[in-house]
């Protein structure tokens, strides 16, 4: 199940304007014994990588949020060293994703 980052934010309606989310905070992903590491390659996208390692190119946002990437675009510039956490992840980020807007 692909992890989606709206999922537990809140909605406001403003009037005149229609809906209104509030700015998604994102957690840490902590490194791992687990982690791999590779280089980037001229063409690579973040959508592709976690289709590659995850089997779903959905999973992107963990791979930007690993490696603090992805702002405005899904290419990775090459010979870049990519962490690529473990598909553990996928699991507990949106356990995290919950607590952390039910914080707010």
């Amino acid at each position: 199940m692909a992890i989606d980052r709206h999922e537990f934010v809140k909605i406001h309606i403003k009037q005149n304007k229609g809906k209104c989310w509030n700015t998604t905070m994102l957690p840490e992903i902590e490194k791992s014994d687990q982690d791999r590491f590779i280089f980037s390659r001229a063409g690579d996208r973040l959508d592709n990588l976690a289709f590659q390692f995850y089997g779903d190119p959905r999973h992107w946002i963990i791979l930007a949020i690993a490696n603090k990437l992805g702002k405005g675009s899904l290419i990775v510039e090459p010979n870049i060293q990519l962490r690529i956490p473990p598909k553990s992840v996928i699991t507990s980020l949106r356990d995290r994703y919950r607590a952390s807007e039910e914080e707010r």
